[in-house]
C-alpha cells in the first residue's frame, strides 16, 4: 500500500482568504490527507438547532479543490457551552465526588444518555452532509485523555447498576464472585450498590474490577453509536486517535468496530510525562527509543493491520512538565519509524501553530504568521523521499508479545507491589527485545494462533483465555509466560486448584512476594529479580535461579515461565538466549540504535545524540538506513 502524509487544520481559526493559500502549501508539500472538524461544535451549531454549515462546506471546497482528502472529526470532545444547560448533569465527575467544570475539553461522561445521542446525531449530520465527500473519518477525539474514562457521576453509578444486573443477573450470584461475605459486604439488592470511591480503605478489588470493566464497555457503546451514525450515510473509513500509555479503555474493543486505528505519537512529551524508566537525560530532544515503538505496534494490532499516525510531534509541545525541541533530523526519523512498522499515513499535529489559548506554545509545520517552522523542512524531505522510495512491504515479526488491557485494570486495582503494571512489565521486556534487533508483533490476549511466531513472550497475564491456552499450547515456537500470568480468575479471586494452570508446565506458585527499590534478589547468571517473585511447587526442569536457591526459570518443552521481574540485565541475557535457541537473527545494539525488519528491507534508526555504526555504515545522531534486509 502506497505510504502517504497529512496534517490536522482547523479553518476556524483563521481568516477564510488565508485558506486556499494554506491548502496549495500543503499540496506543494506532498501531503495527501488532512484532518478538520474534531473541536468545531460550536462554530457549527452556535445554538441549539441553529446549523452553520456554509463554513465547513466551503473549507471542504478548498482542501479537495487543491487536490487533498479530508479526514472530517466529529467533535464531541468539545461540547459547547449551551449543551451544559440542556443537560447540567454530563459533567464527568472526580473520584472525590468533584463535578469537571466547562472550559477546556473532554468535560462529559460517557455515561451520560442524553448527551452520548446528541453526540451521535451530530456525527450522523455530518455523515449526511460531507459522506460522500470525506475520504476517511475520525470519532470524538483522545479518548481517556486527561484521566476521563473514570466518571463517579451519579449518571455513571446507574449505569453501572444497569451492567452488573445484566452481567450477574441474580444478586446473590454477583455476592459469591466478588466474595461479599468478607467484612461483611453482602448486597441485597442491586440499588445498594455504589461506586468504588471515598471508601474508608481500600474496597472490594472485585468491586473495582468491575467498575474498571464497566467504564471500559461505556467507552466502547460511546463510539458505537457515532460509527453507526456515520456508516448511515458513508462508506469512508472510521477511526480513532488514541493516545500514548492510555490504558483505562480497552482499545482493541473499539478498533474491531472501525476500520482503521490512529494514534497521537508525541516522542519528547512522552519522555517526559509518561515513559516507565525513561532515560530522559540521555533521549531529551531525541523521545524514548522504544516507546513510539511499542504503541505503532499496539495500534497495529489494534487496527488488524491498519492504522496512522493522526497526530505526529513536529516540534516542542506544550503539555509536558519540559518541552524540549527536538534534535535536526528526528522529525524525519519518527516518520520514518511509524512507516517501517506498517503506517499507511503520518500527520503532523498542526499546520500553524496557534496564536492562542491553551495551545498556542505547540509547535505547528508554520508558525503563527504563516512562515517556516523548523518542522517544515523535515517533512519535505520525508515526502520527496516518499515519492522516490519503494513502498514499504510489511511482514510478521518473528517475536510476539500479548498485551491485555484487562491485566493492566487487574493490577492496578491490586498491585501488591507498589509499581507492578502490565504495561510497564510489558514494555520492559519489549525493550529487551528491541535492544536486540528483534522486530515484535503485539497480540491481544484472544489470539487463537501463534502460528510463525519463533518466540511468543505472556507477561502478567491476569487470566489465559480459552483460545490464547489452546493457541500456547499448540505454537510450534517457545513461549515464555509470566511473572503473574494466569494467577487469579477474572475477579481478583485465586484459581482452585491453587495457583496458575500454565499450558505445557507442571507447575504452581504457591506464594508470591513483593521487594521495595533497592533489595533485588541477585540470580546466579548475573542480573536481578526486582519487583515480583512466585514461589513454586514445579517439576519442570529449573533453567535458572537466584542465588538463594529459588527457582527463577522453569522449562518443559517448549513452555517457559519466569518467576519474577527481571532486571534490564537478566531480561537482555534470558530473552537473547531464547531468541538465539529459536533461530533468530540478534544483534547486540549499541544503546540508541534500533532495527525494524520489513518484508524486504531492514530499517535502522539512530535515537542517540551521537554517531553510531551498525553492519559497516555510519549513522549520524537521528540517521536512517534502508538496507536490503539479510535472507
Amino acid at each position: 500500500m502506497k505510504r502517504s502524509l497529512g496534517v490536522c487544520y482547523y479553518p476556524e481559526h483563521w481568516p477564510e482568504d488565508r485558506w486556499p493559500e494554506d491548502a496549495r502549501r500543503m499540496a506543494d508539500l506532498g501531503l495527501t490527507w488532512v484532518r478538520i472538524g474534531e473541536f468545531a461544535w460550536s462554530r457549527l451549531e452556535p445554538s441549539p438547532g441553529d446549523y452553520r454549515w456554509d463554513w465547513l462546506d466551503r473549507a471542504i471546497d478548498v482542501l479537495i479543490g487543491a487536490g487533498l482528502s479530508v479526514v472530517l472529526g466529529t467533535p464531541s470532545a468539545t461540547p459547547p457551552r449551551w449543551m451544559l444547560h440542556r443537560h447540567p448533569d454530563m459533567l464527568a465527575t472526580d473520584a472525590d465526588g468533584r463535578p469537571r467544570k466547562f472550559g477546556s475539553r473532554r468535560h462529559y461522561c460517557f455515561s451520560h444518555a442524553g448527551y452520548r445521542d446528541d453526540a451521535a446525531h451530530m456525527a450522523g449530520l455530518m455523515a449526511e452532509r460531507y459522506g460522500d465527500r470525506v475520504a476517511a473519518w475520525q470519532t470524538d477525539n483522545e479518548y481517556g485523555c486527561h484521566d476521563t474514562v473514570l466518571s463517579w457521576s451519579d449518571a455513571a453509578r446507574d449505569a453501572f447498576r444497569d451492567w452488573l444486573r445484566r452481567r450477574y443477573q441474580d444478586i446473590g450470584a454477583l455476592n459469591a464472585a466478588w466474595g461479599n461475605i468478607f467484612w461483611s459486604m453482602d448486597y441485597a439488592d442491586w440499588s445498594e450498590i455504589d461506586l468504588p470511591n471515598l471508601t474508608v480503605t481500600e474496597p472490594n478489588p472485585a468491586h473495582a474490577l468491575a467498575f474498571r470493566r464497566f467504564a471500559s464497555d461505556q467507552v466502547v457503546r460511546w463510539n458505537a453509536v457515532q460509527v453507526d451514525a456515520i456508516r448511515t450515510h458513508s462508506d469512508a473509513p472510521i477511526g480513532h486517535n488514541y493516545m500514548g500509555r492510555v490504558t483505562e479503555f480497552d482499545h482493541y474493543a473499539t478498533g474491531a468496530q472501525m476500520e482503521i486505528a490512529t494514534w497521537d505519537s508525541y516522542p519528547l512529551g512522552f519522555l517526559l510525562d509518561r515513559v516507565p524508566e525513561g532515560d530522559a537525560a540521555a533521549y531529551l530532544r531525541q523521545g524514548d527509543p522504544d516507546f513510539q515503538a511499542f504503541h505503532h505496534d499496539l495500534y497495529r494490532a489494534v487496527g488488524r493491520g491498519r492504522w496512522w499516525v493522526m497526530e505526529q510531534q513536529p516540534g516542542p509541545v506544550n503539555w509536558a512538565p519540559y518541552n524540549p525541541a527536538p534534535l535536526p533530523g528526528m522529525v524525519r526519523l519518527w516518520s520514518w519509524e511509524a512507516f517501517a512498522h506498517g503506517a499507511e499515513a503520518v500527520c503532523w499535529f498542526r499546520w500553524r501553530q496557534a496564536p492562542f489559548a491553551q495551545e498556542s506554545q505547540h509547535a505547528g509545520l508554520l508558525r503563527p504568521d504563516a512562515t517556516d517552522a523548523p518542522g517544515l523542512a523535515e517533512a519535505a524531505q520525508v515526502a520527496a523521499e516518499l515519492a522516490d522510495a519503494p513502498d514499504v512491504v510489511p511482514n510478521q515479526a518473528p517475536v510476539a508479545l500479548i498485551f491485555d488491557y484487562a491485566s493492566q485494570w487487574a493490577w492496578e486495582v491490586q498491585p501488591q507491589g507498589k509499581g507492578f503494571d502490565h504495561f510497564a512489565l510489558c514494555f520492559h521486556l519489549y525493550r529487551a527485545l528491541r535492544s536486540l534487533g528483534l522486530s515484535v508483533d503485539i497480540l491481544p490476549s484472544d489470539t487463537t494462533t501463534l502460528d510463525g511466531y519463533a518466540l511468543t513472550l505472556v507477561p502478567g497475564l491476569l487470566t489465559l483465555t480459552g483460545p490464547l491456552r489452546a493457541a500456547i499450547a499448540g505454537a510450534s515456537g517457545l513461549v515464555l509466560t509470566g511473572p503473574r500470568t494466569d494467577l487469579k480468575t477474572d475477579t481478583l479471586s485465586f484459581k482452585f486448584p491453587f495457583g496458575p494452570d500454565l499450558p505445557g508446565l507442571s507447575t504452581r506458585s504457591v506464594m508470591e512476594e513483593t521487594f521495595p527499590p533497592g533489595a533485588p534478589l541477585p540470580l546466579v547468571k548475573g542480573g536481578h529479580v526486582t519487583l515480583w517473585l512466585e514461589h513454586h511447587e514445579t517439576e519442570a526442569d529449573v533453567i535458572e535461579a537466584a542465588t538463594d536457591g529459588t527457582p527463577i526459570l522453569l522449562r518443559q518443552g517448549r513452555h517457559l515461565h519466569l518467576t519474577g521481574w527481571p532486571d534490564a540485565e537478566a531480561a537482555r541475557r534470558i530473552l537473547r538466549d531464547l531468541a538465539v535457541e529459536a533461530g533468530l537473527d540478534v544483534h547486540d545494539l549499541p544503546d540508541g540504535l534500533r532495527l525494524r525488519d520489513t518484508g524486504a528491507e531492514r530499517f535502522v534508526f539512530n535515537y542517540a545524540d551521537e554517531a553510531r555504526r551498525f553492519d559497516g555504515h555510519d549513522l549520524p545522531p537521528a540517521g536512517v538506513l534502508r538496507l536490503t534486509r539479510p535472507s
